[in-house]
């Protein structure tokens, strides 16, 4: 980390909506994926289209096991559970116990949590948005302009060699990232999960087509959460690196440890 750049004053980062709808997410996203594995469980088995079954050849992942191990078969190719996926502890399943909620058997559960969890998830992004659109924080912290593009390569570079800025706003990074998470991914796990609901499919018969098809929807479910997982080992990473105790603050408090280079920053 570079600590050539001299700490400044403490600057308010974070409205109060936004502390609370991250932590909100947060919770969120921590039953929904457990929650969901416990689905996945249920039929261990993505496909692509819109119907599955013997006769038809549109497996995408499927993760089982063979006289009691564990594999992966992705898109035809066969690999390793290495003991974790497919079985477990002599437990035949696609997810350990340890990785789902419930950790039994219990798909019934497993579904009410993961609707309940699904909706507040859902509120919860219509609020923010809300306060982002009220408070300019969707403006002035989350849009990309024509500076921040530029920047965009420098400011990679800049992390990869684990030197970090601590501005008034976020960075082009950051702000590439998050956007793409709450304006991508988010958005994409509300449709494809709306696209499974039989309910909602007699609402809006065109969503699943759309999306490629019921099945279709499921896989790129999958694929979203998985993204998320992925984006949400590297905000912890990237908080750790970049100063726990200050980022830590600013999304508590609201108030954040800018460098005193980077306190007019645009």
């Amino acid at each position: 980390m570079d600590t050539s750049i001299s700490p400044g004053p403490l600057v308010r980062r974070h409205t109060r909506i936004t502390r609370i709808t991250h932590w909100t997410w947060a919770i969120c996203l921590f039953f929904l994926l457990l929650t969901g594995l416990q689905i996945f469980n249920a039929h261990p088995v993505l496909y692509w289209g819109d119907q599955s079954g013997f006769d038809f050849d549109n497996r995408v992942l499927w993760i089982g096991s063979e006289d009691g191990r564990g594999f992966v078969e992705l898109l035809n190719r066969r690999l390793s559970g290495l003991g974790i996926f497919g079985a477990s502890d002599g437990t035949l399943r696609a997810f350990p116990h340890w990785a789902t909620i419930p950790s039994g058997v219990d798909l019934a559960t497993g579904r009410v949590i993961h609707f309940f969890f699904g909706w507040v998830f859902l509120a919860t992004l219509l609020v923010w948005f809300a306060g982002a659109v009220v408070a300019g924080h969707l403006r002035r912290d989350l849009l990309m302009g024509r500076a921040h593009w530029s920047l965009l390569g420098s400011d990679l570079v800049d992390h990869l060699r684990f030197r970090f800025r601590h501005g008034r706003r976020y960075g082009p990074l950051q702000r590439l990232s998050y956007g793409l998470m709450l304006f991508v991914l988010f958005p994409l796990m509300i449709m494809t999960g709306l696209a499974m609901s039989p309910g909602a499919n007699a609402a809006a018969p065109w969503l699943p087509e759309i999306l490629g098809g019921r099945q279709s929807a499921r896989t790129l479910h999958f694929v979203a959460a998985a993204a998320l997982s992925g984006f949400f080992v590297v905000h912890i990473v990237m908080v750790v690196l970049a100063g726990p105790l200050n980022e830590m603050r600013a999304i508590v408090t609201g108030w954040y440890r800018a460098d005193a280079e980077e306190t007019h920053d645009a």
